[in-house]
């Protein structure tokens, strides 16, 4: 029974990853602060699963809960631009020092494997489309300039240390199970809850910005994936569809999928939002078997089922 570490593994994207890996038979060890992940995310898993309240920052806390682990998988950060924007120390206390606070405990754990969910932010604008590992990071945000840094220091601590790294560029993630009551919220759960709840959903901006939008189950395989596979070691890695999507065309897809039009709102952009964004994936496929098996319209409409069930009265 392999035991892996999960940082942040109360939140939207590691809930879904521990009760998977939970489901293969591993151990799995959840460390989070809970100030923006939930106990209830968690709620019925078994013994197999152990939870234990820290936070990045705390060396020691880290150092307790990477013991005897095999795999560190380190998803914990603060996840939102605007609120970078708003508090670029606080974002880089977590994101970076917190990065490498992890990677130092993997380090001394004597980890097989550190995997990083990183972000396409790192790209900002890029001129090259699809984006591309090697095209050089342009990041427009405090947050996206802490998760290149924290792609850094993996690669660092793997040339330096042996650790075995991977750095995820995850693309616009979305599922089930999302937050869509933050201010920071993400564009498919404000815009699913809306709809569910018969409002008009609000589009920062004029619509026409893209993005690649990537179901939750999807990266969930590449994330086990990563753990697995010795080519992707020392390597970074775009995760996401491969599909351009606009908002426009999103709202669009949710009309189709709620069965009536849907006409948004619309608000000024908000500041450290790239204009453009599709991930090339062909690396993700040549390294992982990376097949991103569940498409758009299908996650679009699994994750609308979940938003039309909370708002169902008891």
């Amino acid at each position: 029974m392999a035991v892996y570490i999960v940082t942040g593994g109360a939140g939207f994207i590691g809930s879904h990853l521990v009760r998977h890996l939970a489901e293969l038979g591993n151990s799995v060890r959840v460390l989070d602060n809970f100030s923006t992940g939930s106990r209830q995310n968690l709620l019925g898993l078994g013994k197999e699963v152990e939870i234990v309240e820290g936070d990045v920052r705390d060396p020691v806390a880290i150092h307790g809960a990477a013991r005897n682990a095999d795999y560190v998988i380190h998803l914990a950060a603060q996840i939102s631009v605007p609120a970078s924007v708003e508090d670029p120390i606080t974002t880089d206390e977590i994101n970076t020092r917190g990065t490498l606070n992890v990677l130092v405990a993997a380090r001394d754990g004597g980890a097989r494997r550190f995997v990083l969910a990183s972000s396409c932010a790192v790209y900002g604008d890029s001129p090259h489309l699809p984006m591309r590992e090697d095209d050089p990071p342009a990041p427009l945000s405090p947050y996206a300039v802490s998760k290149l840094a924290a792609e850094h220091y993996c690669q660092a601590f793997h040339q330096l240390y042996g650790l075995p790294t991977v750095a995820l560029r995850y693309f616009n993630v979305f599922g089930p199970g999302q937050r869509a009551d933050s201010p920071y919220a993400a564009v498919i759960p404000r815009f699913e809850e809306a709809v569910a709840a018969g409002r008009a959903p609000t589009v920062h901006g004029d619509g026409r910005q893209t993005r690649d939008f990537v179901y939750i189950d999807n990266v969930v395989e590449a994330t086990v994936l990563a753990c697995q596979s010795d080519r992707a070691a020392g390597r970074v890695i775009n995760i996401g569809s491969g599909r351009e999507t606009s908002v426009n065309e999103l709202t669009d897809a949710l009309s189709r999928i709620a069965g009536r039009e849907i006409v948004a709102s619309y608000a000024p952009p908000r500041p450290g939002d790239i204009r453009r964004s599709v991930g090339d994936i062909s690396l993700a496929h040549d390294l992982l078997g990376y097949e991103c098996p569940v498409s758009l319209e299908d996650g679009l409409g699994r994750t609308f089922e979940f938003f039309v069930g909370k708002t169902r009265p008891e």
